[in-house]
């Protein structure tokens, strides 16, 4: 009873956490690692959210590989991405974890502001308790959001999609167990969590090998701090390489980053973490048409318009 209460409240914690339209939360700080007398354009501050992407800058700055590159780095947890996104507009932070979705959109709308690498997130399926394979399914989403663009890659070709868009993680949760609604699309860890619900968790693979997770920085960040942001890749890499040959430290400072019951840290599904890349000019195409149907309307940007790509190998 203790473990499914702590549970309910973590999942409450982090129910805003999708990348675009999602309910304020509070933003809360992780860790700051300082290093002395270090010059203004190697200092960076970046906002990461309650999800697995996080855990190689948790594992770069645990084992202090960015120090060891003369990076002076702030980590922000951010629970909403509205927070995120108001931190990202305003200075406050000079990159963040995102999704290509939610920059596409912040493009579009004028935003400076440019994707540097993919990060690796996972977003399992979690279904109700007894359902049966079905062509018609119902499914709990947000609107324009890797959730919604996750579900017409995985399941649109066998099933016909209802699709019932609720931005908070506690209401589609709830519609799942309750049996309202058939599944629903969630990021891990938020998944593991919900599955101690006796929900159903199903992991399918990016059909493209690509997750639609990244991670930006705006363009006078780019512009003032290249050294830092240079530097910030390298941690990054180093960290990946570790993680897949012992990923334990990672799932270790997940659960105490992000602040989770302990029950869930060999229950979670990692990604396999991939160096410091970008997607090639379809998987961008395939993304901006979905969006264009989705919302009615033309994206008039291209892959060159979101992306930085000098920071990768």
């Amino acid at each position: 009873m203790k473990n499914s209460i702590k549970v309910v409240v973590l999942i409450i914690a982090m129910s805003i956490f999708m990348f675009s339209g999602c309910t304020v939360g509070n933003n809360t700080e992780v860790t700051e690692s300082k290093t002395e007398e270090v010059s203004a354009d190697m200092n960076l501050k970046i906002g990461v959210m309650p999800a697995v992407d996080a855990a190689p800058i948790f594992v770069a700055q645990e084992k202090g590989y960015f120090e060891q590159l003369g990076l002076d780095l702030e980590v922000e947890l951010f629970t909403s991405g509205q927070d995120r996104q108001s931190a990202l507009q305003t200075g406050q932070v000079d990159g963040a974890i995102s999704d290509i979705i939610a920059l596409l959109m912040n493009v579009q709308g004028g935003f400076d502001i440019k994707g540097t690498m993919l990060t690796d997130g996972m977003f399992p399926i979690l279904v109700r308790e007894g359902f049966e394979d079905k062509e018609n399914i119902s499914m709990a989403l947000m609107e324009v959001s890797v959730t919604n663009y996750l579900a017409d890659e995985w399941l649109s070709e066998n099933h016909d999609i209802e699709k019932i868009f609720i931005n908070e993680i506690p209401a589609r949760l709830e519609m799942i167990k309750t049996g309202n609604v058939d599944m629903g699309v969630f990021p891990e860890p938020v998944a593991t969590m919900g599955s101690l619900d006796r929900l159903e968790k199903i992991i399918y693979e990016n059909k493209d090998g690509y997750c639609p997770d990244i991670f930006v920085f705006t363009e006078k960040a780019i512009n003032e701090k290249e050294g830092a942001i240079k530097a910030f890749h390298e941690g990054y890499n180093m960290a990946v390489k570790d993680i897949n040959e012992d990923d334990s430290l990672a799932r270790e400072l997940l659960i105490k980053k992000l602040s989770l019951i302990e029950d869930i840290k060999d229950m979670m599904d990692l990604p396999e973490y991939k160096i410091a890349q970008l997607p090639n000019d379809e998987y961008v195409s395939q993304i901006i048409n979905w969006i264009e149907k989705e919302l009615g309307k033309e994206i008039s940007i291209e892959a060159s318009d979101i992306f930085e790509r000098k920071f990768i190998n």
